[in-house]
């Protein structure tokens, strides 16, 4: 794979790394990463710290797709509402039975169209095929299986076994708050697939393991980033 260059910037390529690391890895604002750097003594505003965002996220975000193990076979899918320049929209979301964020996508409607365009990038994109995928109660997911014939392995309705992708919108939900809202529909797209990959890569689920294995997984999420990012 090619690596990425940061020739031509004026910041050493550790400073832009550490930048976009802290900005899609915590809960942080464009203005609290300018202060977090300038804390440290190295003086960048936040607009550059936007325009590395946007520069160098989507990129390192395709580098830590690539280096993911294919995800579980069982999918839960959900969609939730969403305010982008003023405009209701929906962001349709799919995840794993282990919480692996596998594809997201903003649309403007709330129906079949819109769930086969998700199913579309889902049955397109992962390098595995479904044995299980469990919605809500929303019609169109049933109506966008049946059409790519795979009705025998929906599972509608189950709000509970559900829980899975409804408790993955936090950390969304989250950023929409310290964003105070999406600016538009292409943004919100790009910063949420770049957000994705990184969640995916530190979610290690501290309260679930021991401490050597926190750790380890902590260790293996740093060498995925510096691989990603080399």
């Amino acid at each position: 794979m090619k690596p990425l260059s940061f020739k031509r910037h004026r910041f050493p390529a550790e400073v832009i790394r550490h930048a976009v690391w802290l900005y899609f890895r915590f809960s942080l604002s464009l203005r609290d990463v300018e202060e977090m750097l300038a804390q440290r003594g190295i003086e960048v505003s936040y607009e550059t710290i936007r325009c590395w965002t946007r520069k160098f996220g989507p990129l390192i975000a395709r580098r830590l797709r690539k280096r993911r193990p294919a995800p579980s076979p069982r999918w839960h899918l959900d969609e939730m509402v969403c305010w982008i320049g003023g405009r209701q929209m929906y962001l349709w979301r799919a995840v794993d039975d282990e919480g692996e964020v596998l594809d997201l996508v903003v649309q403007r409607r709330r129906d079949t169209q819109a769930a086969l365009k998700l199913l579309g990038r889902l049955l397109r994109n992962q390098p595995i095929e479904p044995k299980r995928i469990t919605t809500d109660g929303l019609v169109s997911y049933g109506a966008a299986l049946r059409e790519l014939g795979r009705a025998q392995i929906h599972r509608p309705g189950q709000l509970r076994e559900n829980n899975r992708v409804e408790n993955s919108h936090l950390p969304i939900r989250r950023r929409e708050r310290q964003q105070q809202g999406f600016k538009s529909k292409a943004s919100a797209q790009r910063f949420l697939t770049t957000h994705a990959a990184i969640y995916n890569t530190f979610n290690v689920q501290r309260h679930l393991i021991s401490g050597p294995t926190l750790r380890r997984f902590r260790a293996d999420a740093d060498a995925a980033w510096a691989a990603a990012t080399a």
